[in-house]
């Protein structure tokens, strides 16, 4: 694997453990797509450090299961109007 993409994974995920991220939001910080933040923690991450593999799927999973309360916040501040709207 190219040393660019390793050192990439490392640090993708050692910023989602410090920062208790979503794929998302580490995506935006590195700007990066999302398919390929969630390539390089699920699958790059196992060959290269698993204890980090490890602590990563355990944030995964956390995010995963408050993904539909998140998305409930956000569809109730949209219809309060809170957001910005930026169709023209």
């Amino acid at each position: 694997m190219n040393t660019h993409i390793e050192e990439r994974t490392i640090q993708l995920a050692k910023y989602i453990i410090d920062k208790k991220s979503t794929v998302r939001g580490a995506a935006k910080h590195f700007g990066i797509s999302k398919s390929t933040v969630h390539k390089d923690i699920t699958h790059r991450l196992q060959t290269l450090n698993v204890t980090l593999a490890k602590e990563i799927r355990k944030i995964l999973d956390e995010n995963k299961s408050q993904r539909h309360i998140r998305g409930g916040i956000a569809t109730k501040r949209k219809y309060k109007g809170e957001f910005e709207n930026t169709a023209t």
